[in-house]
């Protein structure tokens, strides 16, 4: 009985660091303007809104829309405000995306895939 007890708390813990590695791979990637490492992180299907424009877009045509808002809106600075769960199965994280005298709120929705935690949705307003 306690190694089954042991056993889940250590796929609990493995999730954890998983989401806080996922976290911060994406919140440097923000930093570094890096949509291809961003988007690496999404699901075969992005559901994508930019300043009012939405739509769900396979990888390739997400990382060209989020790579087209950086280079008109390149970053001052990026930060996670809040990392946490909106439900057991779906993790949210949001923040704030500085460029020159602009910021906006970016709001990504994750997904457990398997292991894997993957963007479901990312929205920048």
């Amino acid at each position: 009985m306690n190694f089954i007890l042991s056993l889940i708390a250590s796929i609990i813990c493995s999730l954890s660091v998983l989401t806080d590695a996922s976290f911060s791979a994406v919140e440097q990637a923000f930093g570094r303007e890096d949509a291809t490492k961003i988007i690496s992180y999404g699901k075969d299907k992005v559901l994508l809104q930019i300043q009012g424009k939405e739509g769900v877009y396979a990888q390739s045509q997400a990382t060209q829309l989020l790579k087209d808002f950086f280079n008109r809106k390149p970053v001052s600075s990026f930060r996670f405000t809040f990392k946490g769960k909106e439900s057991d199965d779906s993790p949210l994280t949001t923040g704030i995306y500085t460029s020159k005298s602009e910021s906006f709120r970016v709001t990504i929705k994750w997904k457990h895939i398997g292991l894997d935690l993957r963007i479901e949705s990312l929205s920048i307003e």
